[in-house]
């Protein structure tokens, strides 16, 4: 028996392979599927079984191209209903691979689908669970993400509380903990960087898995400080329930190599150009409108965070050789529109005398010396906004932007930061988009602003006043 953890880091995503006797299991698939058929060769093995934890919200899935790939099932759990063939599993059900067994248990909670996959290995011993969004590592997943229905938050989050009591934690201590995710996801809120732990570790670390938590207190834990999901976790959980295009026909699409004048006539149709440079290439010259997300950071979250319509045509200015990967990752988020990329880049733009802008970059040190005259915005996560902030600066998260676009005030001078540079660009470019001019980045963001002596009011200092 092997078991594998395949972790993308970007989208803080874990699938897996289970193999026993040239038999694979696939959980959680992401959406191109040639490296699964790749390790699948490696192995000398087949896929027998694909197993999907849930209607995943932050990620499209690859199990429709998996199995039309390799003709194994798609196997979910109990009150799925997707749309296309599938085993809809029972609770306790149970599929051999080789000489192990996966079997299925019902852990609703995260979603009312949810389920956790447990691995019996060939002596009949609970060797690992596969918990997908039902229980992390420090954390469990949010109850507030469910496709319509009928249940509430709380409900849901009460159903989480017996999932986790009645047919998690009576396994045996040494079990494996297999989580969906890791530190980074929008799936919970205190999860460990960590990404493979005991089950044993966890009641005694994880605050939801604690003796003695009642089940009113849990929920009141499990929903307090829950910041509201980015707009595509719906349109992405929808696409795994429903069904989506194949990935190879959305890569043939999106790497298709534009003129400037294809570019130019696709803007005029209301394509929008798509930046993914690294942020100081952006700084230094950039097609006029375009939205900056660079491939350097957390591409494909951003993306669904600020792109509203996923249906949304992209063109694509990418660094050399990165097109095919640019393409990859929009798919991974349900992006599935790209039109192509601009051939020769943004020296092709600026050879056929098309207006370029740039936007000023400062250092912290230049901002310590003009520090009493500016307006400054930092636009990082409220967490980290609580934890430490420059005194006098205003609050304005990237997260929410979208449903607060005229918060700032277009005739004044901003200089903007995040912690390190990378968002800042990005909010610079989406305010620009909605008509703001006078946007100054600061390099380096907070990690910079903190080696100078401008004051900076921190969580402990705050508490103490």
């Amino acid at each position: 028996m092997r078991v594998e953890q395949l972790y993308t880091k970007c989208l803080a995503e874990a699938a897996y392979f289970i193999e026993s006797e040239g038999e694979i299991a696939v959980i959680d698939p992401l959406r191109e599927v040639q490296p699964y058929l790749d390790l699948a060769k490696e192995w000398n093995g087949t896929i027998k079984y694909i197993f999907e934890t849930h209607f995943h919200a932050d990620f499209v899935s690859g199990h429709l191209d998996l199995s039309k790939n390799t003709g194994a099932p798609i196997i979910y759990g109990p009150d799925s209903h997707p749309s296309f063939d599938c085993i809809v599993a029972h609770d306790n059900q149970e599929f051999k691979l080789g000489k192990v067994t996966i079997r299925v248990l019902h852990t609703p909670g995260h979603t009312p689908e949810s389920v956790t996959y447990l691995l019996i290995d060939e002596n009949g011993k609970e060797h690992a669970i596969f918990t997908g969004d039902t229980l992390f590592l420090g954390d469990v997943g949010r109850p507030d993400l469910a496709i319509k229905g009928n249940l509430t938050q709380d409900q849901l989050a009460g159903m989480l509380y017996d999932s986790l009591r009645n047919r998690i934690m009576t396994l045996p201590n040494e079990t494996i903990v297999y989580p969906g995710h890791g530190a980074g996801s929008s799936c919970g809120k205190n999860m460990s960087s960590e990404t493979v732990g005991t089950l044993g570790e966890q009641k005694q670390t994880n605050y939801a898995l604690r003796a003695g938590l009642s089940k009113e207190d849990f929920i009141k834990e499990v929903t307090e400080g829950i910041l509201p999901p980015p707009q595509y976790f719906p349109k992405n959980a929808m696409m795994n329930k429903t069904g989506y295009d194949s990935y190879e026909d959305v890569a043939n699409r999106g790497s298709k190599a534009l003129s400037v004048e294809e570019v130019k006539q696709a803007m005029q149709q209301g394509a929008l150009v798509l930046d993914v440079r690294p942020q100081d290439e952006f700084l230094k010259g950039h097609i006029p409108s375009s939205l900056f997300i660079g491939l350097n950071g957390t591409f494909a979250m951003w993306v669904g965070a600020l792109i509203e319509d996923i249906k949304q045509p992209l063109v694509l200015i990418v660094p050399e050789g990165k097109e095919e990967e640019a393409v990859m990752r929009l798919a991974r988020v349900g992006y599935d529109h790209s039109i192509g990329f601009l051939n020769g880049g943004i020296d092709s733009w600026k050879a056929a005398g098309e207006p370029v802008e740039t936007i000023t970059s400062i250092q912290a040190s230049e901002l310590e010396q003009i520090f009493d005259t500016v307006s400054l915005v930092d636009v990082r996560k409220p967490g980290e906004w609580e934890a430490e902030h420059v005194d006098g600066a205003q609050h304005y998260p990237l997260d929410f932007m979208l449903n607060h676009r005229d918060t700032l005030d277009r005739s004044k001078t901003y200089h903007i930061h995040c912690a390190g540079g990378y968002r800042s660009v990005i909010a610079i470019s989406l305010l620009k988009r909605w008509g703001y001019k006078n946007l100054i980045d600061i390099a380096g963001g907070f990690g910079a602003i903190k080696k100078t002596a401008l004051p900076v009011t921190d969580f402990v200092c705050s508490s103490q006043k």
